[in-house]
């Protein structure tokens, strides 16, 4: 058995209550939340509350239900973070119910879907809740029985005296559960013990979506609700000068038109407040349809913006002073600014004498990448439901950031925070675009303005041309060799619009005596933002694909040579900052080497590997070329993510991230004239289709019984190179500039 050793009061620790029919809820706060906790008496209701890693509600007729607190927009917490609770608690998974819980920051403390975070940040928080109410469970047991509790056991939902052959359902004991004392130091269960956990489990909420349950906010609607549009500058660096609405406000069920400011002027933004055009002209009225007709007769007119400063937070508190400058952007001028920022770099690392290695080189392989603007193109566009009063402002909203857009709804509606009620709706995809939620802020504006409830929708033409876009980069790596092609210097050099992807102490620093890193970036008015694996889903591409480059330059084998290279950052690793575990790392490869049977049979496969979010994975990609077109037969896939709590919700992550990011680096571009989004719906950007898909993907875990890494996002940057290096085997060409299918086309 594990035990934790943490001495928690009964309060901080869990909410205890006996419900009406006998039965116990309990549930255990996010950072063991200090909030005061009243035990209910025997025969009063259950409160309504939710808290962060969850509540078990066991009830009479022994079913038990867990609340999952993170937001769900398909990484499956809905059913992995409730197994690590039934695990624990000893339940029969089939008598498990899941509901998603509410936002409440007193009571939960934090509640973020991002970073590939939710199962890392809530592992021992969740064993923990489960473990401790089992131990209750066997105490009310033993109590009844006249029994010692050591010779108490608890499984599948039910407690057994093995030596009188004595039995009660959890049900049956909940109410005096509820009473006893709370350990503090709940013994967790051995890994090697789990059958819940490691076990394919289909999505709880699975047949409900299939089913076509109201889950969305795009479905909840209520008596008079009204619905709501925006008005946008159809540029970036252009802002609203007036408006026109007579012609819009005659139009059917059109019921107000106004312009709105998103956040004060003097209001110093969060690092999730971002917002592309703060002032908006609003068109209400009764239905979409008329709302959307009203539109379009709207007259407005624009004006460019004058280059302004602001403060911005970011993690931890630390602020930053960030410039939007005027000017409206092409794409055509993009790579020209960017080339220009990069002289000279600012130094990110520098391990030995780099420039002294260059200067003596015999041979020098220097390669340039880049990648343009993405939208994150959930298949959701945006929606929030508000309805703001004197004593309180309750959204539906689909935010994967609830904590972290409240401080701001707060202070633009000027009321308390403890009168802000979100209940937080399933989202049809995030990918790190809803973290940002300046539209639950939209929506309060337009409520408390009308008086009214009110849908407010973005079009997906609304969602695409309003940012918040993963950044243009660009990077060069350079390595040194000497006369033998041996390497005997790396540097690589990198930013963006408007900031650089370069992870000055990933692989392969480390692995060289004479590194340098350097960044730079380039300022400008079209608004970013975290697009699933920030920056890595660009760095690794580039740095994956000239390893490939470097692999074949030095006669060796793709994969030994990178095992090679971490194999000396293992054994005498260079600086002391190198943020990766290389025996990891070698791990993750040589399991998808063997997996993938790669000697031998390294013709038209490609191969790529990374680590972020404190996990890695690599995945090996065979292809064949048909019609100058790259048809992916097949791609094997592995991962080290530490205990893979449920391996079927993880390998569908897994086989997402390889569909998305082959998606995303052959046809994924986001371009500008003028400051104009020129790709604004799906007849005009490209995405994969299902045809285009991997025939097969083969996933691997490795099993090392780490506790649990991040998954949701790891997967997904190699997959860019391994198409990249598999492309070259193919058509004997590089690619270096995303998309690929501008080069494919134009060699076709």
């Amino acid at each position: 058995m594990e035990t934790q050793n943490k001495n928690y009061s009964r309060r901080s620790f869990l909410k205890v209550s006996s419900l009406s029919g006998g039965g116990m809820l309990i549930g255990a706060s996010w950072f063991m939340s200090l909030k005061p906790i009243e035990v209910l008496g025997a025969g009063q209701a259950a409160p309504e509350w939710v808290l962060v890693n969850g509540y078990i509600q066991i009830t009479a007729d022994n079913k038990i239900k867990i609340q999952c607190p993170n937001p769900e927009f398909g990484q499956n917490v809905m059913t992995s973070m409730p197994m690590i609770i039934a695990e624990e608690l000893g339940a029969d998974w089939k008598d498990v119910s899941v509901e998603m819980a509410k936002y409440d920051t007193p009571t939960f403390r934090r509640q973020f879907t991002g970073g590939s975070q939710s199962i890392r940040a809530g592992w021992n928080t969740l064993r923990n809740a489960g473990a401790t109410a089992r131990m209750m469970l066997m105490a009310a047991a033993a109590q009844q029985w006249n029994v010692p509790v050591g010779e108490i056991s608890a499984a599948g939902g039910q407690v057994t005296h093995r030596a009188t052959g004595k039995q009660a359902s959890y049900g049956s004991l909940a109410a005096v559960a509820a009473k006893m004392p709370v350990p503090t130091k709940p013994e967790l269960k051995a890994k090697t013990d789990f059958n819940i956990i490691g076990k394919a489990t289909k999505n709880t909420v699975g047949t409900q979506i299939v089913r076509g349950k109201s889950l969305f906010t795009m479905d909840y609607k209520v008596p008079g609700m009204l619905i709501a549009m925006a008005e946008r500058p159809p540029a970036f660096g252009m802002k609203l000068k007036s408006f026109d609405a007579a012609e819009a406000l005659k139009m059917p069920g059109i019921k107000e038109v106004f312009s709105i400011k998103v956040y004060n002027e003097d209001y110093a933004r969060a690092m999730f407040d971002a917002r592309t055009f703060n002032e908006l002209v609003i068109i209400v009225g009764k239905s979409t349809w008329e709302v959307m007709n009203a539109r379009k007769v709207l007259r407005a007119q624009w004006e460019p913006i004058v280059e302004t400063k602001e403060m911005v937070a970011g993690f931890g508190g630390n602020k930053r002073e960030e410039t939007i400058p005027a000017g409206l952007e092409s794409t055509s001028g993009h790579r020209e600014a960017m080339a220009a920022a990069a002289k000279p770099g600012r130094v990110l690392r520098k391990d030995g004498d780099p420039e002294a290695a260059f200067a003596q080189a015999h041979t020098i392989l220097e390669r340039t990448y880049s990648a343009p603007f993405l939208p994150h193109n959930t298949m959701e566009p945006i929606s929030c439901f508000a309805h703001v009063t004197a004593e309180k402002a309750f959204f539906v909203a689909p935010t994967q950031a609830p904590d972290f857009i409240a401080p701001a709804i707060a202070t633009r509606l000027g009321i308390k925070a403890d009168k802000i009620d979100i209940q937080l709706a399933r989202m049809g995809g995030g990918f790190g675009r809803r973290a940002y939620c300046h539209f639950i802020v939209e929506a309060g504006i337009i409520s408390q303005r009308i008086k009214a409830p009110v849908k407010l929708i973005y079009s997906r033409e609304d969602d695409m041309t309003n940012g918040i876009y993963r950044p243009a980069y660009m990077v060069t790596y350079r390595a040194a060799l000497d006369a033998s092609n041996n390497i005997t210097a790396f540097h690589v050099k990198g930013g963006g619009i408007p900031e650089g992807a370069v992870h000055a102490n990933r692989f392969p620093a480390g692995a060289f005596a004479n590194y340098l890193a350097e960044g730079w970036a380039v300022n400008s008015n079209i608004t970013i933002g975290a697009f699933r694996a920030p920056g890595s889903n660009f760095i690794a591409a580039a740095e994956q694909s000239f390893l490939d480059e470097l692999a074949e330059k030095t006669g060796q084998d793709p994969i030994e040579f990178r095992l090679s290279l971490m194999k000396k950052a293992k054994e005498q690793p260079v600086g002391k900052n190198n943020d990766y575990d290389a025996a990891r790392y070698m791990a993750v490869l040589e399991l998808v080497r063997d997996k993938s049977g790669w000697k031998g049979k390294s013709d038209k496969r490609g191969v790529a590997a990374y680590f972020c979010h404190n996990s890695y994975a690599a995945h090996v990609l065979d292809l064949t070329m048909k019609g100058g077109m790259p048809v992916v037969e097949n791609v094997v896939s592995a991962m080290d993510c530490g205990v893979v709590v449920n391996p079927e919700g993880a390998k569908n992550m897994v086989e997402g991230a390889v569909v998305d990011g082959i998606g995303n680096c052959l046809f994924g571009e986001m371009t500008f004239e003028n400051g104009e989004p020129q790709k604004k719906n799906f007849n005009q950007y490209r995405m994969i289709r299902h045809r285009e898909a991997p025939k097969n993907i083969d996933v691997h875990f490795v099993q090392n019984g780490i506790d649990p890494t991040g998954l949701g996002e790891p997967p997904f940057p190699p997959v860019f190179a391994a198409l990249a290096n598999a492309l070259y085997r193919a058509t004997g060409k590089r690619f270096y500039d995303q998309p690929f299918i501008k080069q494919l086309t134009a060699e076709s």
